[in-house]
């Protein structure tokens, strides 16, 4: 049995109080996250224009370009100052299976509550109270709700109003986990 074993309580309950606060925002407070994608202009016809490739699903980067050497070539340069450049991610067609990913996201906050009790038991020997225990787990836990989204808007272009909204809900996420890890701690 390991160690991290002993913590299976606040990380089974972290994972659910955090799940549970992620649908209240995004379905309660909906206008949180509305303007996280707008609706592209002329939406029908550049579905029209996409429709016959049938475009497989996947990331894209439009347009692309095998090496470095094509990268500097004047076609892609070309390519590249008469646009549209597009990030792209094309997801299949047909409804979105919320069941799956409601469940990949609670495999997720799972696993940054297991590595968040990880660090905190490597951290405390024992119960050293609340002060000393909510800022480690409360920061071992934002870096894993958040840290990595600031790429995304960094390297493609994602919208940084996006990605604070996010890093926000980060912030909540990480303070729910470490109250309950607090709250649930083995004395």
């Amino acid at each position: 049995m390991t160690k991290t074993f002993v913590l299976w309580l606040p990380i089974l309950l972290s994972s659910v109080f955090v799940f549970l606060a992620s649908s209240v925002i995004h379905m309660a407070l909906q206008w949180w996250h509305k303007s996280d994608y707008v609706k592209v202009p002329q939406e029908d016809k550049v579905m029209d224009a996409l429709r016959p490739f049938a475009t497989p699903p996947g990331d894209y980067m439009v347009p692309n370009c095998a090496t470095s050497a094509e990268f500097k070539s004047p076609e892609f340069q070309e390519k590249m100052r008469k646009g549209p450049v597009l990030m792209l991610t094309v997801m299949p067609n047909g409804a979105m299976n919320m069941g799956k990913s409601l469940a990949l996201w609670f495999l997720y906050l799972l696993g940054v509550s297991s590595l968040t009790g990880y660090v905190a038991l490597h951290a405390f020997h024992g119960w050293v109270g609340y002060r000393n225990m909510i800022p480690i787990i409360g920061v071992t836990s934002f870096l894993g709700y958040s840290a990595a989204l600031w790429q995304m808007s960094i390297w493609y272009r994602r919208s940084f109003v996006s990605t604070i909204k996010a890093t926000v809900d980060g912030l909540l996420y990480a303070g729910i986990t470490a109250a309950t890890f607090a709250w649930l701690w083995p004395r």
